[in-house]
């Protein structure tokens, strides 16, 4: 039986649509809804709820307890998946891979969603199973998984025209 770790932060993967409100806005984590509709044969996902934020309202604080979940997540499990809002996820894709480096033990995997995944035409659950998968193939390492593709930090951003994520030598940036 493998064990994964996936810890939420929130992001559009996440956020629903409130209807007092008008809005789309994360109020909690709706991954559990998201796990169930996946077959998971001999794999046991382990949800640690850590923040509910859309990634532009993350701090350095907010990323110090997202290294420190990842690091005790580790020492439990086979891989470690994140959800992460997709504006800022690169930041913090750097930020493990610059802070924990050499003692990966585990693939740690970042992936998040262009539209919630209660919209019509979401990512969201393609992209969560990409990320499940990748913690069984890759390498101990920080990667996103996002659109059919595994990439490792250092070098990962997001290419808002392409609405997916890349190399930095590849964005023409």
């Amino acid at each position: 039986m493998r064990h994964v770790e996936l810890i939420t932060t929130g992001g559009t993967i996440e956020k629903t649509y409130d209807e007092v409100a008008q809005q789309l806005s994360n109020r909690g984590s709706i991954v559990q809804r998201m796990i169930t509709r996946l077959r998971l044969a001999d794999t046991r996902v382990h949800i640690r709820e850590l923040m509910s934020k859309d990634s532009l309202e993350l701090t350095e604080a907010d990323r110090e307890l997202i290294v420190e979940a990842t690091k005790a997540a580790m020492t439990l499990s086979d891989g470690v998946v994140i959800l992460h809002g997709t504006d800022t996820l690169s930041i913090t894709g750097e930020s493990l891979h610059k802070k924990l480096g050499d003692s990966l033990t585990v693939p740690v995997v970042l992936t998040g969603a262009m539209r919630p995944f209660e919209m019509k035409r979401s990512d969201a659950l393609q992209n969560l199973t990409e990320a499940l998968l990748a913690t069984e193939l890759a390498e101990p390492g920080v990667y996103v998984a996002c659109h059919g593709r595994v990439l490792a930090f250092p070098g990962v951003v997001k290419d808002v025209q392409k609405g997916t994520f890349v190399r930095a030598d590849a964005s023409g940036a």
